[in-house]
């Protein structure tokens, strides 16, 4: 979905992200270009899954004699630097509807290499403990329990538009709800601390994430289909990326996950202290030598 930040603002925080990584020395090509070092930037939004399978590519690319530069930006920068040529690779493109308006935008300048996950939902989710609070509708007129406040996530996610945009007037919240955008941390802080209290919460969340597995939620059901329908997660190149970087391709068009790996996955990356990610992402890659062997190259 397209940023509500301005086209320019977007634009320039590109550009400068590209200067930044030349400047830096971190562009490259694959082996077979002389002396010039493999190096790839991978551009990660601060969604879980993300974070989990960019930290676990770093990992696997790393021991094949890659340089790996990984940073984390809002989605916008990140498809604008795509199409001018930083980050390489971005592996969380959440498509047709979610990252639709990027795509549409940048698309033509970028490669799509594959589908790794076809179950991506944009979801409201309550805690369990709230039993009668089954479809989005039965937040109607109840705004008060909840401080008239759905708790969402970062301002610029295609998960806050459809929510604000398409949700809540398409079930008549507009004016009993505020969509609180903050980040994705401060959403699973209020949740966990609403629980711990027991009390009412409402929250935007999506398939696949963690917080299923630790805390008792549930996804209220959306009978209007505001939210939209599963999505397919896909890992996006740059211009020319499958030609600089055959076997990484081949290994990306190979990878797929399924929902417990995922979760495993993200759940051992989540647990791990602020700075440890690629050391988690080893600790599960070594634990589940079967689904890494499954796309290496040349297998």
């Amino acid at each position: 979905m397209l940023s509500r930040r301005p086209r320019r603002l977007v634009a320039l925080l590109a550009a400068l992200f590209a200067l930044v990584l030349v400047a830096a020395g971190c562009g490259g090509r694959e082996a077979g270009t002389g002396q010039e070092a493999k190096a790839i930037n991978i551009g990660y939004i601060a969604w879980d899954e993300d974070i989990a399978v960019t930290y676990l590519y770093k990992e696997l690319l790393e021991r094949q004699g890659y340089r790996v530069n990984v940073t984390e930006l809002e989605v916008g920068p990140i498809y604008a630097g795509l199409a001018q040529g930083n980050p390489d690779l971005f592996l969380d493109g959440w498509l047709p509807e979610t990252h639709g308006d990027y795509w549409r935008q940048y698309g033509p300048q970028l490669e799509d290499l594959g589908v790794w996950y076809n179950q991506g939902t944009l979801n409201i989710a309550v805690p369990k403990y709230l039993t009668d609070v089954n479809s989005i509708a039965d937040l109607k007129g109840r705004g008060g329990e909840f401080n008239g406040v759905i708790t969402g996530i970062d301002p610029g996610a295609g998960l806050s538009r459809t929510t604000k945009d398409k949700a809540i007037p398409a079930y008549g919240l507009s004016g009993e709800y505020t969509l609180q955008s903050s980040s994705t941390t401060a959403m699973l802080a209020s949740l966990e601390k609403a629980i711990g209290e027991q009390k009412p919460i409402v929250v935007t969340l999506w398939h696949p994430h963690w917080a299923y597995a630790k805390y008792p939620l549930k996804d209220l059901q959306d009978p209007l289909g505001a939210m939209g329908k599963a999505e397919e997660l896909h890992a996006i190149g740059r211009a020319g990326f499958s030609q600089d970087f055959p076997e990484v391709t081949e290994m990306i068009k190979k990878f797929r996950l399924t929902d417990e790996q995922l979760a495993s996955l993200e759940n051992e990356i989540n647990s791990a202290q602020r700075g440890q990610e690629q050391q988690a992402a080893r600790k599960w890659a070594d634990a589940h030598p079967e689904v890494i062997n499954s796309f290496a190259p040349g297998r």
